[in-house]
């Protein structure tokens, strides 16, 4: 079946918002994506028939108990975990990240060193920034292109010493949109036996992730980012996590997941998430060409479909932004590349501060992000104080609704 814009539009209620009776077009995508109705679905049915504790005896809890186990499997499938009980959840990426990041430097001695981008988001900055000041640890930093909105992974093979003990990178960009080489950054990592985290928040909407293939450590990423709940998951290997010194109540095993859980997990939140890797499949199977009946085949398929066409959006809009005198994009504009992007576009217009263009476009029913979207070492670098106006759409945003918010950004930009 060809793609069919109007039929995916109709899994999202939140799609037939108006304001000022114009549908409101939806582009804060980065910052949180809308939620299908099969989403829903399975959390209140989560909540009305599967609301109890694990561990009893009880239907209810046996209920519980599947589903939370289903939820940790369709999440090992999600990221191509090598083995069982690698998966697991918490309240959020950045909750988890501040947690594991104590955890995993616990053992780093004064002098270690650790390096992180000027690329990421703060959630993969701030929490090794506060452990490195913690334990006397030295911070290394991988700057980026201005001209290639990239990494030279040869610069971060420079920075690599006999002390590197971690590397902390994105797999793509907030800001920029950049899809950065992890699997390069792995070898690297493994070469000279330092640990690879990944923040795939902003991947994880636009592309299948195999941490498999990649060669990571750990990867961290949210659910309420591919159409999901507000719930952070995290994959580690498993002789890493097994490594680490878990803090927990006593009465908890020590077995992967459950030593990673702090408290009892979110039921409606797993449900949610399960649903939404199971929406991302769905869409291989309607408009892709699964190689298997298998979860993860129909999930290829359902990027590969997002992707193609997320591309021709990304085109459209980045041309369009190009084709008004005085914008400035921030990120690969070449079509050609765009394998090496995902949707995320900022840009910067002169004399215009952010606020003003996302302030006019609000007014038209149409929301998108300004200032720094938490990549502050990104607009530091720029040297853009009042950071940009970003657009994210994706696979359920339209050709109509890019035109629509183009026309207004250069009414604006041309004052």
């Amino acid at each position: 079946m060809s793609y069919d814009i109007e039929r995916i539009r109709a899994n999202f209620p939140a799609l037939r918002r108006e304001q000022n009776g114009r549908p409101i077009v939806f582009f804060d995508n980065p910052a949180g994506t809308q939620v299908p109705r099969s989403v829903v679905e399975q959390m209140n049915d989560a909540m009305f028939y599967k609301n109890a504790n694990l561990g009893g005896l009880f239907a209810t809890s046996v209920a519980a108990e599947q589903l939370v186990d289903a939820a940790h499997r369709a999440g090992e499938m999600f990221v191509n975990a090598p083995r069982s009980g690698e998966v697991f959840f918490g309240q959020s990426m950045t909750t988890l990240t501040f947690g594991m990041a104590r955890v995993i430097c616990a053992d780093f001695a004064p002098g270690d060193e650790i390096i992180l981008t000027r690329m990421d988001h703060d959630a993969n900055i701030a929490p090794w920034l506060m452990a490195a000041e913690d334990r006397g640890l030295v911070v290394r930093w991988l700057d980026f292109s201005e001209e290639s909105f990239a990494f030279d992974l040869n610069d971060l093979a420079g920075l690599v010493t006999d002390r590197t003990r971690l590397i902390a990178l994105n797999y793509a960009s907030n800001v920029t949109g950049t899809i950065n080489d992890v699997e390069g950054a792995g070898r690297i990592a493994r070469a000279c036996g330092a640990q690879l985290f990944v923040d795939a928040v902003q991947y994880a909407p636009h592309g299948l992730i195999d941490v498999a293939a990649l060669g990571c450590d750990y990867l961290v990423c949210s659910a309420y980012k591919f159409f999901g709940p507000h719930y952070g998951m995290l994959w580690g290997r498993r002789d890493r996590l097994q490594a680490l010194r878990a803090y927990k109540v006593r009465a908890v095993s020590d077995e992967l997941p459950g030593r990673f859980t702090t408290g009892t997990t979110n039921r409606e939140q797993l449900a949610g998430v399960h649903a939404a890797i199971d929406y991302i499949a769905s869409l291989g199977d309607a408009y892709g060409h699964p190689a298997g009946p298998e979860l993860r085949m129909r999930l290829a398929a359902g990027y590969e479909a997002m992707k193609a066409y997320e591309d021709g959006l990304t085109g459209r809009l980045i041309e369009g932004l190009l084709g008004i005198r005085g914008i400035r994009v921030l990120g690969i504009t070449d079509p050609a590349e765009f394998r090496r992007r995902v949707s995320t576009v900022s840009f910067v217009a002169d004399g215009i501060a952010p606020s003003q263009i996302a302030s006019a476009l609000s007014h038209e029913g149409i929301q998108v992000w300004h200032g720094h979207n938490y990549a502050l070492e990104i607009y530091r670098k720029l040297g853009l104080a009042n950071g940009g106006v970003r657009i994210g759409p994706v696979h359920y945003n339209t050709v109509e609704e890019i035109d629509r918010t183009l026309e207004r950004v250069e009414t604006v930009v041309r004052g």
